[in-house]
C-alpha cells in the first residue's frame, strides 16, 4: 500500500509540475496550443523539415528580439533594428564586391556599423535627452536612407564566403538556427551574469534609484544600445546570407516583430523584467503562426487578423498569470486549496479559449479541399497593388475551373518572408509552385531548394535568377517602359518637359520599366525629364510627392509613373491640368487606371492584362505538376490603352 501511495503520489507530482511550468509560463503554453493546434490541422506540420523551416523563419527576428530585449529591459525601446540590420549588410556587401575590401574586414565593419548605430541612439537617449522612441525614429530612417544610398536602391551580390550562413551543415542542419542559439545565449549570460545585465534590470527598476547608488546610468544606456545595433547588425548578416544578396528594403517592419517577440516573452514595456528564453518563445510563437497558416492555405488577408488575435490572447494569458502570481502572495494562508485552484482553472480556460480560437479561425478560413489532385503554392510579391489582385483573381478563377487546390500567399514586397513562404511550400508537399518574386536574386536560394525536392516552379511577371523554373509567364516590362516613352512623347509632339514617378527603390518592376522609358526616351531629345522621385507604387504617395515636384517644376507638360496606382495619385495633385495641359501615363492596366483612361484624366496606360497572366501562370503549372513540357517563356502580350481603344480592355 505504502509503494502504491508513493509511485501515486510521484506521477501526481510529475504531472502537477508540468502544470506549473506550463501554467507559470504564458509564452510557453501559448506556444505549446498553438503546436498541437497546427499539428492536429496540419499533417505537414510535424515533421522534421518543416520544424527546422520554422527554426529558420524565426532566426532573424529571434537575433533582432534578442537586442532589443536588453532595451526593454532597461526601460527603452528601439525601432530602429530593422533598418539597421539592412545598413549593416549593404555595407558588407558593398565593402566586399564594389570597393574590393577583404572579406573578413568587410564583415568587420558591418558589426562596426550596427553599433555605431546603437552608440548614436544611445548617445541620443542619454545625453541628448531624446525619448528613446524619437531617437530610435530617427535612426530608423537615416538607416533606412542610407542603405539605398550606399546601393543605390538596388540589391547588391552577397560574398559566397559570407553567404554560408544561410546554408545548411550537413545538409540538413540549418545555420541560421544556430547562430540563433548561439546569440540567444549570449543574451542570457549577458542578463544573468554580468554587471551591465544587472544594471538593465535596475534601470529598468527605478532609473533614478539606479543613479542615486551609483550606477552611472548614461554610460550604461550607450553600451545597452551598442549592444541591440550588435545583434541588428549579426540578423542583417544572416538575412542576406540567406537571400545571397543585401537588400536595401529588408528588413521593413521586422522592430514590430522584434518588439512583439520580447512582450509576448513576458517582458514588460516598463522596464525591469525580461528574459532570453521568454524573447525565443516569442520569436517561436510568430514564426509557427505563419508557417501553420500557410500550410492551411489560410487567406494572405486573414492571416494578419489571426496572428493578431494570437498575440493578443498570448500576452492575456501571461497578464492573467502576473497578476493572479502577484494576488498569491499576498492572499491569506486561510483561502486553501480552492485559491490555487481557482487559479489554476482560471488559467486553463484561457489556454483553452486560444486553442479555441486558432481552430475556429484556421477551420473556418482555410480554403484548402482535400478532394482535389493537384496542389498549387503560389507566391505574389504583394497583394498591396490593383495590378497583383487582379494576378490572383485570375488564378483563382482558373484554379476553380481546373478543380485544383491554389494557396495564395502574400509576401508583402520582403524578399525574406516569400523565401519563407516557398519554403513552407516545397515543405507541405506542393506539386507546383508559382512564384512572383520580390527581387529576382533573392529568391533563388528558395527556389533551388525546391528543384531540389523535385518540385516545379513557374516564374509569374518577374523572372528567378540563378535557379532553375518550368517557365515564365511575363509581359515585358522593359518593353513596356519604350511603350510608355513613345506615347507621352508622341502626344507632347517630341518636346516638353516631364517629371518621372519612380516605384519602390530596389524592385525589379521599378528598374525594368524605368531602364526601359529612357532607352525609348533617346529617341525624343527634345523632351527632357526635370525630376524622378520615388512614389513606392503607392497612390497617396504618387499624389504627395506629385504636389511637391508641382511647386518646383510648375511649368511641366508630362508625367510618366511606373504603375496606374502612382499616375492616379499624380491626376489628382494636377487637377484641372491633368489631360489638358498635362499628359500623365500610368503603367498595368488596372480597373481604376482604365476609368481615368476613358475619363480623359490619364491619357494611356500600359496594360499588362494581369488576370490573364494569372491564368496562364496556373495552367502552366498544373501542366509541368503532371510531368508535361511547357515553353521555357510565356508571353502576355503588353498595349498601350489610350481612348481610343479604351472599351476593348474595359
Amino acid at each position: 500500500m505504502a509503494t502504491d501511495t508513493l509511485k501515486s503520489n510521484t506521477g501526481a507530482s510529475g504531472a502537477s509540475a508540468l502544470r506549473r511550468i506550463l501554467l507559470d509560463n504564458g509564452a510557453l503554453s501559448a506556444l505549446v496550443v498553438l503546436v498541437v493546434a497546427m499539428s492536429l490541422l496540419s499533417g505537414d506540420f510535424l515533421t522534421t523539415q518543416n520544424l527546422l523551416n520554422v527554426g529558420v523563419q524565426a532566426s532573424v527576428t529571434a537575433i533582432l528580439a534578442f537586442g532589443v530585449t536588453f532595451v526593454i529591459v532597461s526601460a527603452g525601446i528601439d525601432l530602429s533594428v530593422g533598418s539597421v540590420a539592412a545598413l549593416s549588410a549593404t555595407v558588407l556587401a558593398w565593402m566586399a564586391t564594389s570597393e574590393g575590401v577583404p572579406v573578413w574586414i568587410a564583415v568587420i565593419l558591418a558589426v562596426a556599423t550596427g553599433i555605431a548605430c546603437g552608440l548614436v541612439n544611445g548617445a541620443l537617449v542619454s545625453y541628448g535627452k531624446l525619448p528613446p522612441f524619437i531617437a530610435t525614429l530617427a535612426m530608423l530612417s537615416i538607416g533606412r536612407g542610407l542603405s539605398l544610398v550606399i546601393s543605390q536602391g538596388s540589391p547588391i551580390p552577397f560574398p559566397d564566403s559570407v553567404s554560408v550562413l544561410g546554408d545548411t551543415l550537413g545538409g540538413w542542419l540549418p545555420v541560421p538556427v544556430l547562430v540563433m542559439v548561439g546569440m540567444g545565449l549570449v543574451t542570457a549570460v549577458v542578463l544573468g551574469r554580468t554587471y551591465i545585465g544587472r544594471s538593465m534590470y535596475a534601470i529598468g527598476g527605478n532609473e533614478e534609484a539606479a543613479r542615486l547608488s551609483g550606477l552611472r546610468v548614461k554610460r550604461q544606456k550607450l553600451v545597452i544600445y551598442a549592444l541591440s545595433g550588435l545583434f541588428a547588425a549579426v540578423a542583417g548578416i544572416v538575412l542576406a546570407s540567406r537571400l545571397v544578396s543585401a537588400q536595401p528594403q529588408a528588413a521593413q517592419g521586422y522592430e514590430l516583430d522584434a518588439i512583439a517577440a520580447v512582450v509576448i516573452g513576458g517582458a514588460s514595456l516598463a522596464g525591469g523584467v525580461g528574459k532570453a528564453s521568454g524573447t525565443l518563445i516569442g520569436a517561436l510563437i510568430l514564426a509557427v503562426l505563419r508557417n501553420g497558416l500557410n500550410l492551411l492555405s489560410v487567406s494572405a488577408f486573414w492571416q494578419q487578423v489571426v496572428i493578431g488575435v494570437v498575440i493578443a490572447l498570448a500576452v492575456l494569458l501571461d497578464t492573467v498569470r502576473r497578476r493572479a502570481g502577484g494576488g498569491s502572495a499576498t492572499s491569506a494562508p486561510s483561502s486553501g486549496a480552492s485559491g490555487p485552484r481557482g487559479k489554476g482553472a482560471a488559467k486553463i480556460a484561457i489556454a483553452a479559449v486560444c486553442v479555441a480560437a486558432v481552430v475556429a479561425a484556421v477551420s473556418f478560413f482555410n480554403s484548402g479541399n482535400s478532394g482535389t489532385t493537384t496542389k498549387v503554392g503560389m507566391s505574389l510579391s504583394t497583394l498591396n497593388n490593383p495590378f497583383f489582385v487582379q494576378m490572383k483573381a485570375g488564378a483563382q478563377a482558373e484554379a476553380k475551373d481546373a478543380g485544383i487546390d491554389l494557396t495564395v500567399t502574400d509576401a508583402q514586397n520582403d524578399a525574406s518572408q516569400q523565401a519563407n513562404q516557398l519554403q513552407n511550400f516545397t515543405g507541405a508537399g506542393m506539386q507546383s509552385i508559382i512564384v512572383n518574386p520580390v527581387d529576382s536574386d533573392a529568391v533563388g536560394p528558395a527556389v533551388r531548394a525546391a528543384n531540389k525536392a523535385d518540385i516545379p516552379v513557374v516564374a509569374a511577371d518577374r523572372g528567378v535568377n540563378k535557379a532553375e523554373t518550368a517557365t515564365l509567364v511575363a509581359s515585358d516590362n522593359v518593353a513596356g517602359g519604350r511603350l510608355a516613352a513613345k506615347a507621352l512623347a508622341d502626344k507632347l509632339g517630341g518636346k516638353g518637359d516631364i517629371v518621372v514617378l519612380q516605384g519602390t527603390a530596389g524592385t525589379s518592376a521599378s528598374r525594368e520599366r524605368g531602364k526601359g522609358f529612357t532607352e525609348g526616351l533617346k529617341a525624343y531629345p527634345g523632351i527632357k525629364v526635370v525630376a524622378s522621385q520615388p512614389a513606392d507604387f503607392d497612390r497617396t504617395k504618387g499624389l504627395d510627392v506629385m504636389t511637391n515636384l508641382l511647386q518646383s517644376h510648375p511649368r511641366i507638360t508630362g508625367v510618366f509613373a511606373e504603375n496606374d496606382e502612382m499616375a492616379l495619385g499624380a491626376v489628382k495633385a494636377l487637377g484641372s491640368k491633368a489631360g489638358k495641359s498635362v499628359d500623365v501615363v500610368g503603367f498595368d492596366g488596372t480597373p481604376d487606371g482604365l476609368k481615368a483612361v476613358a475619363a480623359g484624366t490619364l491619357y494611356a496606360s500600359v496594360a499588362q492584362q494581369p488576370k490573364e497572366l494569372g491564368k496562364i501562370a496556373v495552367q502552366n503549372a498544373v501542366e509541368a505538376a503532371r510531368g508535361k513540357q511547357v515553353d521555357s517563356t510565356v508571353k502576355v502580350p503588353v498595349k498601350v490603352v489610350t481612348a481610343k481603344n479604351v472599351a476593348d480592355f474595359s
